[in-house]
């Protein structure tokens, strides 16, 4: 991936914040009656997604990637921006230590987990699955948010520009 690629990230999750710091505080965190976490938890959950495997389990940086469910209530639109600003931390450190070594596989425990087994990942691979679960879980959002009766804006990477 090349730091330009991540940046279409970066731009349509700047819509989708942008478009949930409009939902009301209630719809925020509502838990819609098909699911269980509100677009609030699924926006903390998605940063906990790159925080742990590329804070944690390639750069060493954290060993408590994962919010506490009991935490989750601090969070508004704001305090999420600024998760997502560490996360961008971590991408553009995965992108510049890695760059030559992008495929070379990491060996390690997962370091959040106890007694968990050594694992094997490349960078790549991880850094494609945060965005893949970013972009699974921002799908899910704009379905929630129009059955609450928003009309989500377009977000994907093709409405964005290079």
């Amino acid at each position: 991936m090349y730091p330009n690629q991540y940046q279409w990230v970066r731009q349509t999750r700047a819509i989708l914040l942008h478009f949930c710091g409009e939902l009301s505080s209630d719809d925020f965190t509502r838990c819609p009656e098909y699911g269980s976490q509100s677009i609030r938890d699924i926006l903390v959950h998605i940063a906990d997604c790159y925080d742990a495997w590329l804070g944690s389990y390639i750069l060493l940086q954290t060993k408590t990637p994962i919010t506490p469910k009991e935490n989750l209530s601090s969070f508004d639109v704001v305090a999420i921006q600024a998760r997502f600003a560490q996360v961008d931390h971590y991408v553009d450190e995965v992108l510049q230590t890695y760059v030559h070594n992008m495929d070379e596989p990491i060996q390690r425990n997962i370091p959040w987990r106890e007694g968990s087994e050594t694992i094997s990942m490349t960078p790549s691979k991880l850094l494609m699955h945060t965005i893949t679960h970013e972009f699974h879980h921002k799908g899910q959002l704009m379905a929630i948010a129009r059955r609450m009766g928003y009309v989500p804006p377009n977000t994907d990477i093709l409405g964005t520009k290079d």
